[in-house]
């Protein structure tokens, strides 16, 4: 009777160890996910993103300096936004101003060459020494690296003609170099 009680009794203890080992229809696991804030800016192309403005002489007298303009460099972002923060802006601002000249700067439309909520370009702005918005409403996007990708900029050195400066306040000079700084941050 021992036997047979042991028996019945490692019968049903294999039985139940062998219900719970066996793998049912559905399994499941965790992922945990990470997705890291992200503002990034820089020009391009970064080998030469110095440029020089000047102003042309006039070859017939009586006539003023001619204005100039550069459209070599591109403004390229990359974004993730938080919860906190939805949307991000570009500002631009310059170390110093030269009296009697207007340096002034737009950003075209994004060209496509990224993804996501890509900012929109205000108006062209007279660059001061103050952060100034250049392009909003930037959400979660990268536009793309390089020349050719993001906003094509375009600089311009024109006659003064705003804050009080004239024509009057132009004095010659051989070079005069300012610093142009562009800011990605939250709005």
């Amino acid at each position: 009777m021992k036997t047979k009680f042991f028996f019945v009794f490692a019968l049903i203890a294999f039985s139940v160890s062998i219900t719970y080992a066996q793998d049912s229809n559905t399994d499941g696991h965790t992922v945990t996910i990470g997705v890291p804030e992200v503002a990034l800016i820089d020009i391009e192309p970064a080998a030469s993103k110095n440029i020089s403005l000047e102003y042309t002489a006039p070859t017939e007298a009586g006539n003023p300096l001619v204005a100039v303009t550069n459209t070599d460099l591109w403004l390229n972002y990359s974004s993730i936004k938080s919860s906190t923060n939805p949307t991000r802006s570009v500002t631009v601002k310059v170390s110093q101003v030269i009296a009697g000249a207007d340096l002034k700067v737009s950003a075209g439309s994004d060209n496509g060459a990224g993804d996501g909520t890509v900012g929109v370009p205000g108006a062209a702005l007279t660059l001061t020494t103050s952060d100034q918005t250049l392009i909003s409403g930037i959400g979660s996007c990268y536009t793309g690296d390089g020349a050719s990708s993001g906003h094509n900029l375009t600089y311009s050195l024109d006659l003064a003609n705003s804050g009080g400066n004239t024509y009057a306040d132009l004095e010659a000079v051989a070079s005069s170099a300012i610093t142009v700084t562009y800011t990605i941050s939250n709005n």
